[in-house]
């Protein structure tokens, strides 16, 4: 096997565990939205001075892990981007 077909069995498993991260970031990211949006719910009936920081670091978290979720993305697009360029060094 060739230094290209290692290096693309080699992005294809890059891209699994990157399949993998953002189901679970998925996830977490949901997870925390509701709770972002119980607090703001919280925040929005109260007159505490707490639920008002509680919401503020919520919304931190699930922008956080929006976050997370685009550089996944942008790592997938160059894997993949790399991963065509090789096929295409292949064929040729």
């Amino acid at each position: 096997m060739g230094r290209v077909e290692r290096r693309l069995f080699a992005i294809g498993d890059e891209l699994a565990t990157l399949a993998e991260e953002e189901r679970l970031v998925s996830a977490e990211l949901e997870y925390h939205r509701h709770i972002a949006d119980d607090d703001e719910r919280d925040a929005a009936v109260s007159a505490s001075d707490f639920d008002r920081l509680e919401a503020g670091l919520s919304r931190a978290d699930v922008a956080r892990f929006e976050k997370r979720l685009d550089a996944i993305d942008r790592r997938r697009a160059k894997l993949e981007s790399t991963r065509l360029r090789l096929l295409e060094r292949l064929e040729s």
